[in-house]
C-alpha cells in the first residue's frame, strides 16, 4: 500500500499450539476478531510436495509438481489487471496453460505471471473435491466445526431444478480452495461469501492483508449503499465515497506456514508479496450463523425491491424473489431453512446422548456446544417466522423437493445423506470428549445410531425426536422442536 489508507493497528499473532479450542472461541471466534496463528502446519504434506527451497529459509512454488500430479483440465483464473462488474475478470484454462503462462516459455518468458501483460491468479480451485485421495493438509482443530462444508459433503445446496442448473451450483460444491499466484497478484476489497468465516494458510509466500472492522463497512460504500470501493490503491473519489477517508484499518503481513483467521463481515484486500500458494476455507457455525441470515435477508430485500413493480402480474412473485436470491447470493431462504433444520436435528441427537447416564463422564463443555448450537439456530429461525417467504400461502407453493427436505422428520433421520451429516458433526467435537472415549466408526455401523458416541444396538433416539415433533412445516415448528429439546431431561 502507498499510504492511502489509515492503518491504526496490526492483527494479533498467536502461537497456535498455545491455544485451546475454548480459548480460541472466547478470544477470536465469538468476538469476531482476526488473528494470525503460527505453528499449525508442520505436518502438512503440501509443505514439502508443493514447494522448493528458496533464498534462506523461504520456500517457493514447485510448479512442475502441479503440472505432473494435478493436470486439472480446467481451473478458474482471475486476471488481476482487468475488471468485470465488481470483481476481476475471470475465465477458465487448464492447469498446464496456467503454469506455462506463469513460468514463461523456454526462450526466456517472464517469471512473474505477466508474460502477455495480464497478471493471472488461480483462485477458488476445489482441490479437495478434485483430488480427494491426496491429503495435502489437515484442518486445524479451531476450524473443524464447519457446518458449511460438512453439509455440502452430503447435501446439494439447492434442490429446485431451475436453480440447480445455474452455474452457481458448480461453484458451491464446497468451499475449500487452493489459490496460486505470482508476486503482484491480488484480490480486490471484499467481504467473504455468505459473510462466512474464512481461514487462509500460506504454504509458501507472503501476503499483505488490510482489514476493515464491520462497524465501519458502511464507509466504503457510496451514498446509496450500492457500490463499494474496489481497490484501496486507487484514488478513491471523496465525492462518490464521502465516508471513506474516515476508515481505520488493521494490517498484517502473513508469512509462509502462517494461518490467518478472517472473521465475518470484515472487508479485506490481499496482495501477494511473493510467489504464493495458499489453502483457504470458508465456513460458518453457531457463532456466525446470524451473519449468514442477515446477509440473506438484506440481499433478499434488494432482490425484492428490484422486481416489486411486476408483483401484480407475476404468478409466483415470492418464488421469483427466491430464485433471484439464489442466483445472486448463492442460496435462498428455503435452501438455508433446510440447512438449519438438518443441523438442528443433528445437534438434538448429540445433546440427547450427552444427557444419558452412561455419558456422565463427558465434559460440560461438550454439552455447552450443542446447547449453543441449538440456541443459535433457534434465534435465526425465530427471525424467519415473520418473513413473507414463510407465510402459509407461500409455503404451499414451494417445490415438493424443498418441502420434503425439511418437513418429514422421520424420513430425514433415515436418509443416508443426513446420517453422513450427523456422524460428521458428531466427529467434529471429538477434541472436547477427552482421551479414552470409545467412538464407533461410520464404516463399522452404517445402519446404527447417528452419533459416534453411541454404541447401543437398540438406541431409541429416532423415536425420541419424533415424539418431540413429527413434522416441521415452517420456522415456528423448528423453534418448538428446539425448545422441547433444550428443556427435555
Amino acid at each position: 500500500m502507498d499510504g492511502r489508507v489509515k492503518v491504526v493497528g496490526q492483527v494479533e499473532r498467536v502461537v497456535g499450539e498455545s491455544l485451546t479450542y475454548a480459548e480460541f472461541v472466547k478470544r477470536f471466534m465469538a468476538p469476531n476478531r482476526p488473528v494470525v496463528l503460527t505453528g499449525l502446519t508442520s505436518s502438512w504434506r503440501s509443505r514439502e510436495d508443493w514447494t522448493l527451497p528458496g533464498p534462506g529459509e523461504r520456500r517457493r512454488p514447485d510448479l512442475s509438481f502441479f503440472a505432473r500430479n494435478f493436470p486439472s483440465p480446467l481451473v478458474q483464473v482471475a486476471d488481476c489487471s482487468s475488471t468485470e462488474f465488481t470483481d476481476q475478470k475471470r475465465f477458465e484454462m487448464s492447469m498446464l496453460e496456467f503454469i506455462d503462462h506463469w513460468v514463461g516459455d523456454s526462450r526466456g518468458g517472464s517469471s512473474d505471471g505477466d508474460r502477455d501483460g495480464s497478471l493471472l491468479y488461480l483462485k477458488d480451485w476445489h482441490f479437495v473435491k478434485e483430488y480427494p485421495d491426496y491429503v495435502a493438509y489437515t484442518t486445524p482443530t479451531f476450524f473443524v466445526d464447519d457446518w458449511l462444508n460438512t453439509y455440502l459433503d452430503s447435501h446439494p445446496i439447492h434442490r429446485d431444478s431451475d436453480i440447480t442448473n445455474h452455474k452457481n451450483e458448480i461453484n458451491c460444491s464446497d468451499y475449500r480452495f487452493v489459490y496460486m499466484g505470482a508476486k503482484g497478484t491480488w484480490t480486490p476489497l471484499h467481504a467473504d461469501v455468505f459473510r462466512s468465516y474464512s481461514w487462509s494458510a500460506n504454504v509458501c509466500g507472503r501476503k499483505l492483508w488490510l482489514f476493515l472492522p464491520p462497524s465501519q463497512s458502511h464507509r466504503i460504500f457510496d451514498r446509496n449503499m450500492r457500490s463499494s470501493v474496489y481497490n484501496l490503491n486507487d484514488d478513491v473519489s471523496e465525492k462518490q465515497f464521502p465516508e471513506f477517508n474516515k476508515t481505520e484499518w488493521l494490517e498484517c503481513i502473513q508469512e509462509q506456514n502462517e494461518i490467518i483467521f478472517v472473521p465475518s463481515g470484515w472487508y479485506h484486500q490481499v496482495h501477494n508479496l511473493e510467489d504464493t500458494i495458499s489453502i483457504n476455507h470458508n465456513w460458518f457455525n453457531a457463532y456466525n450463523l446470524h451473519w449468514v441470515w442477515n446477509l440473506l435477508y438484506e440481499d433478499y430485500k434488494v432482490a425484492k425491491e428490484y422486481i416489486e413493480d411486476i408483483r401484480d402480474i407475476c404468478d409466483d412473485f415470492e418464488g421469483l424473489c427466491q430464485r433471484n436470491l439464489a442466483a445472486n447470493t448463492g442460496m435462498n431462504f428455503y435452501d438455508f431453512f433446510i440447512f438449519i433444520v438438518r443441523f438442528a436435528l443433528a445437534n438434538v441427537i448429540e445433546l440427547y446422548h450427552i444427557r444419558q447416564p452412561e455419558f456422565a463422564t463427558f465434559s460440560t463443555e461438550t454439552a455447552h456446544h450443542f446447547v449453543c448450537n441449538l440456541t443459535s439456530i433457534r434465534n435465526v429461525a425465530s427471525k424467519m417466522i415473520a418473513t413473507e417467504a414463510f407465510t402459509t400461502e407461500n409455503l404451499c407453493s414451494i417445490s415438493e423437493d424443498n418441502r420434503n427436505a425439511f418437513s418429514n422428520v422421520k424420513q430425514i433421520l433415515e436418509e443416508e445423506n443426513f446420517r453422513r451429516l450427523s456422524m460428521a458433526l458428531s466427529k467434529a467435537y471429538e477434541h472436547d470428549r477427552g482421551q479414552g472415549t470409545c467412538l464407533k466408526s461410520w464404516a463399522s455401523d452404517p445402519k446404527g445410531c447417528l452419533s459416534v458416541t453411541c454404541l447401543k444396538s437398540d438406541c431409541n433416539v429416532v423415536d425420541h425426536i419424533t415424539s418431540l415433533i413429527y413434522e416441521v412445516c415452517g420456522p415456528e415448528d423448528l423453534v418448538r422442536l428446539i425448545d422441547s429439546a433444550l428443556s427435555d431431561g
